[in-house]
C-alpha cells in the first residue's frame, strides 16, 4: 500500500504531461492584469477533468476562479497566478506558478479523503501590479482557510520570501500645448513636470531607508518635437521593508510629483492601481516541512546573494499571508546569468529545467499540505 507522499508523487507523474502542456499553453499566449481570459478558462479545465468543483468569475472578478475537492475540515489553498508582464511575456514564470498549484491540488486531492482534506485552487489575477489577490481579499476569498501555498520560478532555490511592501500608482500631470518655437511662453510642459520630479526623487533618495525602492517609468509625454507637451502619464512604485514604513516614506516621494506641477504650472492627478501590497508574514513551521520536502527531491537552496535576491521582489501573496498562515517559497529554473522580468529569463520558463522545476514543486507544495494534515494542528 503507497503511503500518502507515494501516492501524491503517483498522482502527479500521472498528471505530468498535461501539466507541462499547461505550462507551454498558458506561455505562448502571455495574458496581462485583468486580461487573463485566456488562462482564467483554460488552468481549471484540468482540475475539473479530475473531478474538482470549478466556480468561473469567482467573486464576480471575471478572470479568476476557484476551483475545489474535498470536503475535509482542513482547508489548503493553492493559489494559481498566471498574468503576463506588458511587453515581456512571462518573464516572471506565472505559467509555471499556475501549472505547479494545479499539479500540487491534483496530488492532494488523490489523499484528501484519508486526511480529511478540502483542497482548494484559488485563481488569482493581477499579480504584476494589480492587486488582484487583495482585491480577492476584500470581496470574501481565503476565508477559514487553514494555508496557502504557491511556488514561484526564480534563477535559483530560495526558500524564505521576504518580499518589500509596495504602492503603485498612476501619475499624470496637464498642462497646455503650444508651437515650441514660435509660441513657447504659451506652452505649459507636462513633460518637464516629469523632469523636476524624477530629480527630486533622486535627491531625496539620500534620506530615504538603504532597503527603499522608488522606480518607475514615463508611458507617455508628448507626441511632436516641435509641440510643447500638454499631457504626460507614468507609473511608479514606491518599496519598503513594512506596510509602516511606507506608510511614512509614500508622502515624501508624492511631495516630488508635487514639485513638479509647482515648478512647471501644470496640475497633477495620482491614483493608486491597487491598494498597497503587504510585507510577508511565513509561518514558520511550514517553511520547514517545505525545506525537508525540498530536499528530498534533490533540490538545493542558494545562499543569499546576487541569484537569490527574487525573494524581495514584492508580490500580493504578502496580503494573504497576513490573514491566512503561508508560504511562498522560490524554484530555481537554471536560468543564470538571466533573472526575471527579462526577456531571456522568459525563455527559460520553458523547456527541461523548467518542467522539473513545476513538477518538483507540485509534489513539495503537495507533501508539505501532507505534513501540515498528519501535524493536525
Amino acid at each position: 500500500m503507497l503511503s500518502e507522499k507515494d501516492a501524491v508523487r503517483a498522482a502527479v507523474d500521472r498528471a505530468a504531461d498535461d501539466l507541462v502542456e499547461l505550462s507551454t499553453t498558458l506561455h505562448a499566449r502571455p495574458e496581462t492584469a485583468w486580461e487573463e481570459h485566456f488562462a482564467a478558462a483554460t488552468v481549471p479545465q484540468l482540475l475539473e477533468r479530475r473531478g474538482f468543483t470549478v466556480t468561473p468569475a469567482y467573486l464576480g472578478l471575471e478572470t479568476a476562479f476557484l476551483a475545489s475537492c474535498g470536503s475535509g475540515p482542513l482547508r489548503i489553498a493553492l493559489c494559481a497566478e498566471y498574468d503576463a508582464l506588458p511587453g515581456l511575456g512571462h518573464a516572471c514564470g506565472h505559467n509555471l506558478i499556475a501549472s505547479s498549484s494545479v499539479g500540487a491540488a491534483l496530488g492532494l486531492a488523490e489523499v484528501a479523503d484519508d486526511l480529511g482534506l478540502t483542497v482548494e485552487v484559488y485563481g488569482t489575477p493581477a499579480e504584476e501590479g494589480g492587486g488582484g489577490k487583495i482585491e480577492m481579499l476584500d470581496r470574501g476569498a481565503f476565508r477559514d482557510v487553514d494555508l496557502a501555498m504557491m511556488v514561484h520560478p526564480a534563477p535559483v532555490d530560495v526558500a524564505e520570501a521576504r518580499p518589500f511592501a509596495v504602492s503603485h500608482s498612476r501619475v499624470s500631470y496637464t498642462g497646455r500645448s503650444a508651437h515650441a518655437a514660435a509660441y513657447p511662453e504659451d506652452g505649459v510642459n507636462a513633460a518637464d513636470a516629469f523632469t523636476v520630479a524624477q530629480v527630486a526623487i533622486g535627491l531625496l533618495r539620500q534620506q530615504l531607508p538603504p532597503s527603499s525602492r522608488v522606480h518607475g517609468i514615463v508611458t507617455s509625454a508628448g507626441s511632436a518635437p516641435n509641440a510643447i507637451p500638454e499631457s504626460s502619464s507614468g507609473r511608479w512604485y514606491v518599496r519598503a521593508e513594512t506596510l509602516a514604513e511606507l506608510a511614512e516614506i509614500e508622502p515624501k516621494v508624492m511631495r516630488c510629483f508635487e514639485a513638479g506641477a509647482l515648478a512647471t504650472g501644470t496640475s497633477l492627478e495620482v491614483e493608486a492601481e491597487s491598494k498597497p501590497y503587504a510585507e510577508f508574514r511565513t509561518d514558520e513551521r511550514t517553511l520547514a516541512a517545505y525545506r525537508a520536502n525540498a530536499l528530498r527531491l534533490g533540490r538545493e537552496f542558494a545562499p543569499d546573494g546576487l541569484a537569490g535576491r527574487m525573494n524581495r521582489a514584492s508580490t500580493d501573496m504578502g496580503n494573504v499571508s497576513q490573514v491566512v498562515p503561508a508560504i511562498h517559497p522560490y524554484i530555481g529554473i537554471g536560468s543564470l546569468p538571466a533573472t526575471n522580468h527579462q526577456r531571456e529569463f522568459a525563455a527559460h520558463c520553458v523547456g527541461r529545467q523548467a518542467e522539473r522545476a513545476l513538477l518538483d514543486g507540485a509534489v513539495a507544495l503537495a507533501w508539505t499540505g501532507v505534513d501540515r494534515a498528519r501535524d493536525g494542528s
